[in-house]
């Protein structure tokens, strides 16, 4: 899987660099040759995922040993780690990068066997353990070279966290599969972004918006070839400012831990604000909606797919249809005429039921963000014994008023999408990710 790392595309000094430290393909492959002489034989291994070189070599190192990786989130409590630990029998390691070996371990992971154990959020209960096979990676990284033109002459730029989907897998193991020289930032700063020169960016929304608000940052970015954006709805003002910054419309992408990435726009092609491409080659998409809406629930299937829920036989039936696709629990529709996704938002929390009509929580924030006064917009239900569900936005603006917001919308909108209330914050929570906890903003502090 780790193409790059059997000298397909030669030795680079410089083909990781993490928070300003710097490795050949060579000092990392004799980096994870003794991870993986350390772990041989375990059933898991964990690290804490800071980004530092140490992690990539633990990912490599599972690989070669054919030993599950659990990543564990810096920020993580003592009740969330030990749980972690606990659930995938894992032990903590310590990884020195110094320390090398030349030995090629005796296993490696077949394509079908665990990869990683990536865990939940646990917003539904504790976090689950995610596992995810060496087949699937790999499908889901050939698929997106192919969709984003990624190879081996791209110089990878991002600093998300090492934990997630998009930044281990998409962003370091993507990397080693294509051959493109990495650049992590350590930290997702516009600052750092522009000085790295790379022709390959990803980015979660928290990002590219700080970006925008960057504009000689912005500009230094103009000379790359592709910014791709995901892990949620990228603001439509925001992909307006880095198009008129930079020149390029940022591509946007949607997935999950357990399905890894499945739509996507793609390189050279067509980019609408707000839609997240097309299904990438081996997924097939369905969209399962109530007679006469235009929206539902993205059911989908394909050789990207987790392959179940460590130790939860019974969460990961329930996570498929009676006839074998995977229930993404988000809301989308999709274009009759291109076949390109728009996903509305999570159906526990974005789908609004209001005067019998049925309402994405999406739509309603990209038109508030479209005002000039507004910065961040977040959009939920809450019940209403006329409505069923009041529409009811948490808004940071200054200068403007919660009647002329709802004008606002009213004036872009349906009218029976317009809030009923406004109510202004200070910031909308956010998980490392970028992604609103909008479960949060329905309880007392706010």
């Amino acid at each position: 899987m780790l193409t790059a790392l059997t000298g397909t595309y030669g030795d680079r000094p410089d083909a990781v660099r993490v928070a300003g430290r710097t490795a050949s393909y060579e000092e990392l492959l004799g980096a994870a040759r003794a991870v993986a002489a350390d772990v041989a034989g375990a059933p898991a291994f964990a690290v804490t995922a800071t980004p530092t070189l140490e992690i990539v070599a633990a990912a490599v190192g599972a690989l070669l040993a054919g030993v599950p990786l659990v990543p564990l989130p810096p920020d993580a409590g003592p009740a969330e780690r030990e749980h972690i630990l606990r659930d995938s029998g894992a032990e903590l390691l310590d990884v020195d990068f110094a320390r090398r070996s030349d030995r090629t371990p005796a296993s490696a992971a077949a394509p079908g066997d665990p990869a990683l154990v990536l865990y939940t959020s646990g917003t539904t209960g504790p976090p689950k353990g995610v596992v995810l096979s060496a087949a699937a990676i790999t499908a889901d990284l050939d698929a997106l070279a192919e969709a984003w033109q990624w190879s081996s002459e791209d110089t990878l730029v991002h600093g998300l966290p090492l934990f997630h989907v998009h930044g281990l897998v998409l962003g370091v193991l993507g990397a080693l599969r294509t051959g493109s020289r990495l650049v992590h930032t350590g930290r997702p700063t516009p600052e750092a972004y522009a000085e790295a020169a790379g022709s390959l960016y990803f980015g979660v929304p928290t990002v590219w918006s700080r970006v925008a608000r960057a504009p000689r940052e912005a500009a230094a970015l103009a000379g790359a070839r592709l910014l791709v954006s995901g892990s949620a709805a990228l603001p439509a003002p925001v992909f307006r400012d880095l198009e008129r910054l930079t020149g390029l419309r940022p591509v946007e992408r949607y997935g999950m831990t357990e399905t890894l990435i499945t739509l996507s726009g793609r390189a050279g092609g067509a980019v609408r604000p707000g839609t997240v491409g097309t299904p990438l080659p081996g997924i097939r998409t369905r969209i399962v909606a109530e007679p006469g809406a235009e929206i539902g629930e993205l059911q989908l299937t394909g050789p990207t797919l987790f392959s179940g829920y460590l130790g939860r036989p019974e969460a990961t039936a329930a996570a498929y249809t009676e006839d074998g696709w995977f229930r993404t629990g988000d809301i989308a529709a999709v274009d009759a005429s291109d076949g390109v996704h728009r996903i509305v938002g999570r159906a526990s929390i974005d789908m609004i039921k209001s005067g019998g009509y049925r309402i994405g929580a999406g739509e309603i924030e990209n038109a508030l963000l479209d005002h000039p006064k507004v910065t961040e917009a977040a959009v939920v239900g809450v019940p209403d014994a006329d409505l069923g569900q009041r529409i009811v936005a948490f808004v940071v603006a200054e200068g403007v008023t919660g009647a002329e917001l709802t004008d606002f919308v009213a004036a872009h909108l349906s009218v029976h999408k317009r809030p009923r209330e406004v109510r202004f914050v200070s910031a909308v929570p956010r998980n490392a990710m970028g992604k609103p906890q909008k479960k949060l903003l329905l309880t007392d502090e706010f």
